[in-house]
């Protein structure tokens, strides 16, 4: 079974949320999703074996979070070339986290990126929940090809 990683970074839930919402949408084509609070994962092997990486962080002055950060060098040591990846987060005002997130994934790791980063101020607001199962289900395809 196709497998995905999704990771994220929150300070008040709501990345949590929009991370819970996306591995639904993964889960909808067949593929398994693993939500992991980025503080967790400490190791490169808690990174390794999956098809996909789906990253988020909430943005808070104009930046993604810390353990946000500390994930990706620790991505970075891992081969993702070619890996399908995606990015997603929660933002108050400005929303640069998730931007930020995809462009290392694509250009530095090399990933195989879905459509576009995923920016939502809420899940529940102006159809968050449908545009978060759907990034997921984008995903989804990518890995299964259903």
């Amino acid at each position: 079974m196709t497998k995905a990683l999704v990771a994220y970074s929150t300070r008040s839930g709501q990345t949590q949320s929009i991370a819970d919402l996306v591995a639904e949408g993964i889960r909808f084509t067949g593929a398994d999703a693993t939500v992991v609070n980025a503080t967790s994962l400490t190791k490169e092997q808690d990174l390794e074996g999956y098809d996909a990486y789906i990253f988020g962080s909430a943005t808070y002055h104009g930046e993604m979070m810390q353990s946000m950060k500390t994930l990706l060098f620790l991505a970075a040591k891992l081969n993702l070339q070619g890996k399908a990846g995606g990015s997603f987060g929660a933002f108050g005002w400005s929303g640069e986290a998730p931007d930020r997130i995809y462009e290392t994934m694509e250009n530095i790791f090399q990933m195989d990126m879905v459509g576009t980063p995923l920016r939502l101020k809420s899940s529940s607001l102006q159809g968050g929940l449908q545009m978060a199962q759907d990034y997921g289900r984008a995903i989804g395809k990518k890995i299964t090809g259903k």
